[in-house]
């Protein structure tokens, strides 16, 4: 089936004219030029001169509930893989959005605006700098210290800054005893063979780039606060009471709900070692971020499953929230659900982290192995938000993309996770998320091609270029090549890349290569063209039971072909092509059927099919 499939998929998309075979994808000189240092190839896979650099990061914090302020350490070991000598080494300081006098995308109560991350010391090769050594502007912190081809180099630095307690963006103070806390320590920006430094400012629209590094992490917390953090704890004995060490090992082995921490739990107030503060330590490895949660009143609900059945390894699914939100109750279930339906249907490869936790927030925002989500009263919002971020696990933790320049190239992956795993987990949810808003903004000014920067984008384009656009590109490639090929090509991409830095042309040609199939003509036209999608029905012709129906692209934006066929007893059946029909450049297509019964009318276009004039897609006899 497999290959009969392909070769039909191959023979539909070779009619294609010889000047949409050999179309060749517009690419930047930056871009360019990794192949010509042999750092990508054109076939998409890794070149042989590939590099990326790295570090081991030891975090030692304590933090305060009371006043908010984390103060602390952080020791990192940081290796220059690249061929260039690097004369500065440029720092990302994320909690100085909140600094006075800070360039933000968006408002900050002036109640969280302070003065930003306090650099105490820095220390290099376990010498002390004189001040003059670092320069901060906004979110990036330069530090002149030479660092040639193939060079290590320590640094210590010692700092504290004040948690934000109401501009929520991702991170801050929740309620008066539950926090989530993450961008909290200095760390190297990322180098690349692209652009070199990523010099991007942190606004607080766009999301972030970061290197594969191992993480140690200490955090210190009152002794009646419990510590969910990025990677494994590592001194479980040392921080809970044997109770809940027993009930932790438990869920990790069992697929049914284990209640670890219950609200007569949080009132007996014995979960915690009685100690006046408890020390944290969590161990993360070939992971892009570490973040942390405290609470000293949320409940923990977990289970487990098999992840991947050849190793029988499993993942801990956790849930941990406030009781007085109810809806938190079955957001295990929906988080556990989204972790079996990856590894196993979509995208199909094995889960790859040991827990994945659902933290009550005040945010809808992903981290490796954590994410921070606020409550909500409609069970399909809950589930649609559950697996969205979720799924950030593959794009981008798995797979390093940059979202601060193409944010497409993992909120685009979220976004199809997310409608096509919610109707697993839930069989009455149609998840249109962003459809509509594609739809109706479809050529105006502000809708610009997917491959536009993401910082560069203004408006609904913000939305639509990193959402849906592309979330509707991936379901139309899926497809167009049916699930087997897609999924081939598909895991051919995340075995080249995961662990590494992709850029887009990277993801397009690992498509092409293994699928076997140049879909250029595809990617140029949905995700570097301007247009809008439009579709008519153009003419009906029948004899007998027999019709024939012919479909116009009056839009530059090709969509698939999906006709329904009402009878007049109220059935109906679907007619379907999928977006190849449009692979030869053609404005027109045909499609046939018998009809069964008496045909009321043709509907054209289904849920993923935004159409900016639907007024000729409905036929009546």
């Amino acid at each position: 089936m497999f290959n009969l499939k392909k070769l039909l998929v191959i023979a539909l998309l070779s009619g294609s004219t010889l000047s949409y075979a050999q179309v060749t994808l517009p690419i930047a000189v930056n871009l360019q030029n990794t192949y010509t240092k042999g750092t990508r190839t054109k076939a998409g896979a890794p070149g042989k001169n590939y590099w990326q650099n790295t570090a081991d990061y030891h975090i030692k914090v304590s933090f305060n509930p009371e006043n908010r302020n984390l103060a602390g350490t952080v020791s990192i070991d940081y290796i220059n893989n690249s061929p260039d000598t690097l004369h500065t080494v440029l720092f990302k300081l994320y909690p100085n959005l909140y600094k006075k006098g800070a360039i933000r995308d968006m408002p900050v109560s002036a109640h969280d605006l302070t003065d930003g991350v306090h650099i105490k010391s820095i220390g290099v090769n376990n010498q002390v700098q004189d001040s003059t050594k670092h320069r901060i502007e906004g979110t990036n912190m330069m530090l002149n210290v030479p660092l040639s081809p193939g060079q290590k180099v320590h640094f210590d630095i010692e700092y504290d800054y004040t948690l934000n307690k109401t501009s929520h963006i991702r991170t801050g103070q929740i309620d008066t005893g539950a926090f989530f806390v993450a961008y909290f320590f200095p760390r190297i920006a990322v180098y690349d063979d692209i652009d070199g430094w990523n010099e991007f400012p942190y606004l607080g629209s766009q999301e972030f780039y970061n290197d594969f590094c191992h993480f140690n992490a200490e955090i210190t917390v009152p002794g009646n606060y419990q510590v969910w953090a990025t990677g494994n704890l590592k001194n479980p004995e040392q921080v809970y009471n044997p109770k809940y060490v027993k009930l932790i090992n438990q869920a990790g082995i069992s697929d049914k709900v284990t209640d670890i921490i219950t609200q007569a739990d949080v009132q007996a107030a014995d979960i915690t070692r009685n100690n006046p503060t408890n020390t944290w330590k969590f161990e993360a490895d070939s992971v892009t971020d570490l973040v942390f949660a405290t609470s000293n009143h949320y409940i923990w609900k977990a289970s487990s499953l098999v992840v991947d059945p050849k190793t029988n390894r499993r993942t801990r699914v956790d849930a941990v929230f406030n009781p007085a939100h109810k809806d938190y109750f079955e957001v295990v279930n929906y988080a556990r659900k989204t972790v079996e339906t990856m590894s196993y249907q979509f995208p199909k490869w094995p889960y790859p982290y040991p827990h994945e936790t659902v933290f009550d927030g005040l945010d809808q925002m992903e981290y490796p192995m954590m994410v921070n989500d606020n409550p909500l009263e409609n069970t399909a919002d809950a589930i649609e938000l559950t697996d969205h971020e979720i799924f950030h696990t593959m794009f981008p933790f798995y797979m390093g993309t940059n979202e601060t320049k193409y944010g497409w190239m993992d909120e685009g992956w979220a976004t199809i996770g997310e409608w096509l795993i919610s109707p697993v987990i839930d069989h009455s949810i149609v998840d249109t998320y962003g459809v509509a808003p594609t739809e109706n903004s479809a050529g105006i000014e502000q809708d610009v091609p997917i491959m536009t920067l993401t910082p560069q984008l203004t408006g609904i384009s913000k939305f639509t270029d990193s959402y849906p656009k592309p979330g509707l590109g991936y379901l139309y490639v899926k497809d167009m090549l049916g699930d087997e090929l897609f999924t081939k090509a598909l895991h051919y991409y995340i075995s080249q890349w995961h662990g590494k830095h992709p850029m887009p042309y990277d993801f397009f040609n690992c498509i092409n290569t293994g699928s076997g199939i140049n879909l250029n003509w595809f990617w140029k036209s949905w995700f570097f063209d301007n247009g809008q999608p439009n579709l008519a029905i153009s003419k009906v012709s029948h004899q007998l039971q027999k019709y024939s129906v012919t479909i116009s692209c009056i839009g530059t934006k090709p969509v698939p072909v999906n006709l329904t066929v009402y009878y007049n007893d109220g059935s109906m059946q679907p007619v379907h092509q999928s977006i190849a029909c449009w692979a030869k450049g053609n404005k027109t297509t045909s499609v046939t059927f018998v009809a069964k019964k008496p045909v009321k009318q043709l509907v054209l276009g289904t849920t993923y099919d935004p159409d900016t004039d639907k007024k000729d897609n409905t036929w009546k006899p």
